[in-house]
């Protein structure tokens, strides 16, 4: 699995992080004390630590070994989905403040096209 070079961020020692263009300023709106949970854990996927629930669940149905931040604060439930590849890092490609108990079904596929869109077979 290749990655689009126009994807890149390596930082160095760690495994590099690559998000989705869109994901800066999608993250950018949600609020400073979810934005640090999610850098914490985007960092600790990046020292090849593994996450697990509640904060990191598998979401098969976006696809294989992909997993979704899960997290929650007093205003509401947010979730910030990535996949782990060993030999080119972690790729953040989407993330929403989540309104109802199911995904809905608009996320999962938008999900689907951006992790598409960052990998090159």
């Amino acid at each position: 699995m290749k990655l689009c070079p126009k994807y890149e961020t390596i930082k160095k020692g760690l495994k590099p992080a690559k998000f989705h263009p869109l994901m800066k300023p999608t993250l950018r709106a949600f609020p400073e004390e979810i934005r640090r949970v999610i850098g914490k854990a985007i960092f600790d996927l990046q020292r090849g630590e593994k996450l697990f629930m509640p904060l990191s669940r598998p979401m098969p149905t976006v696809g294989s070994n992909v997993h979704e931040l899960r997290i929650k604060n007093r205003d509401g439930s947010w979730r910030v989905f990535y996949v782990t590849v060993a030999e080119d890092g972690i790729y953040v490609f989407h993330a929403f403040m989540k309104k109802t108990q199911k995904t809905p079904k608009k996320e999962i596929d938008l999900e689907i096209k951006r992790l598409k869109e960052m990998l090159i077979k």
